[in-house]
């Protein structure tokens, strides 16, 4: 029997490493992100400064949790469609 689970758990398959569509995308998107961030950092004073990353930091995280829901939520509907292949009439 495979031990894809138990590969997973124990975090030997990256699920982001076999996703290649949008890599070239995600990586000029990143780019535009960074060089907009310079911009508007530079015109800010400290207080604006730390403000302003203060926000992106916690928009990061935002943004991390609501993935994980989101890849959470992907795993659940893909096993209720597995259940329904093979478990029912």
């Amino acid at each position: 029997m495979s031990k894809f689970i138990e590969n997973f758990y124990y975090g030997n398959i990256e699920p982001q490493e076999g996703c290649s569509e949008h890599k070239t995308e995600l990586k000029r998107k990143l780019s535009i992100l960074t060089q907009t961030e310079e911009q508007l950092t530079s015109k800010l004073t400290e207080e604006e400064k730390d403000l302003f990353l203060k926000y992106a930091s916690q928009s990061n995280e935002f943004l991390c949790v609501s993935n994980a829901d989101s890849f959470i939520a992907g795993f659940r509907l893909g096993a209720k469609f597995t259940y329904d292949t093979f478990v029912t009439d």
